[in-house]
């Protein structure tokens, strides 16, 4: 199906902010953990992050595992593991699973202790937690903390500023906040990214962003819409499927015609809360595509 372009300009003041702290804090942390959305692990790999980051050893964590293709999430878990890296899957909402996180800390961390242990002395351990918006961040932390230390929610932009942590005994985290780019050379990548929520609604067209996501979804699995709306999708335009969604969900308004906001909205929705199954949006065999620089459109002089 034919690219479906959406235009997004999102990169509010705290996020320039956000790049200038880490570029002074990162000097004192031991440790990356870079938290990825397990729906779109590689459109969450920020490229400004990657001299940012250097040699630092990094644990990538896929979080939201519960709601992703699983076996599409190994692929790109094995993608991801290098020699000065690990891989976790979680969901951060479930209780205790943040061990994996302190034992892959400790683990990237084993020539400092060694180092401090052969001279008697109990070293601190420091890592700095980065990602997009609404990865899952803030909630990561307050699992390995065991209750709410950072401020949370659904929506991206919540943490604004910086937060130090302990999680451990000699472990402390620094919670950034979400951060994006200032500008998208991919569109797929830039959709993905409103998909999963990682950019705020209220700078999106809406429904724009649910007819790319029907296109998108249809390619990549069209009983994914099927089974969620109860209907049947074969050679219909994308606005007919918008319609075929609406007739099920009886989004009509007075005089009958279909509510086409409301349904668009309850789209965008129902992915983002995982109503949908588990679907991962990307696989490794797509890095040609999110990594292709889209074209810049001539402008007459």
């Amino acid at each position: 199906m034919e690219d479906s372009k959406i235009n997004i300009n999102w990169f509010p003041g705290h996020m320039a902010k956000a790049f200038r702290s880490m570029e002074k804090e990162i000097n004192l942390v031991d440790v990356i953990i870079y938290v990825l959305d397990s729906r779109a692990p590689f459109s969450c790999i920020n490229p400004k992050f990657t001299t940012l980051v250097g040699n630092k050893p990094i644990v990538y964590v896929f979080n939201k595992y519960d709601i992703g293709k699983k076996s599409i999430v190994d692929e790109w878990m094995r993608y991801f593991k290098k020699e000065n890296s690990l891989c976790i899957a979680m969901d951060s909402t479930a209780s205790g699973t943040g061990k994996k996180i302190e034992n892959a800390i400790r683990e990237l961390s084993a020539d400092k202790i060694e180092k401090y242990r052969l001279k008697n002395m109990n070293c601190t351990l420091r890592a700095m937690v980065i990602g997009v918006p609404n990865s899952g961040k803030s909630t990561l932390i307050n699992n390995l903390c065991g209750k709410a230390k950072t401020i949370t929610g659904d929506k991206p932009g919540v943490t604004k500023g910086k937060q130090w942590v302990k999680i451990a005994s000699g472990i402390e985290l620094l919670d950034m906040p979400g951060t994006l780019w200032p500008s998208f050379d991919n569109n797929i990548v830039a959709r993905h990214l409103a998909y999963i929520g990682s950019i705020r609604e209220e700078v999106l067209d809406i429904p724009e962003l649910a007819m790319a996501f029907i296109s998108d979804i249809r390619s990549l699995d069209k009983s994914i819409l099927e089974n969620r709306y109860n209907i049947s999708i074969s050679d219909e335009s994308n606005l007919e499927v918008l319609e075929k969604i609406c007739e099920s969900r009886k989004f009509v308004v007075r005089g009958g015609d279909y509510d086409y906001d409301r349904g668009c909205a309850t789209i965008i929705t129902d992915f983002k809360q995982g109503r949908m199954g588990a679907i991962t949006l990307e696989s490794p065999q797509d890095i040609k595509s999110l990594t292709k620089k889209d074209k810049k459109e001539k402008k007459d002089v």
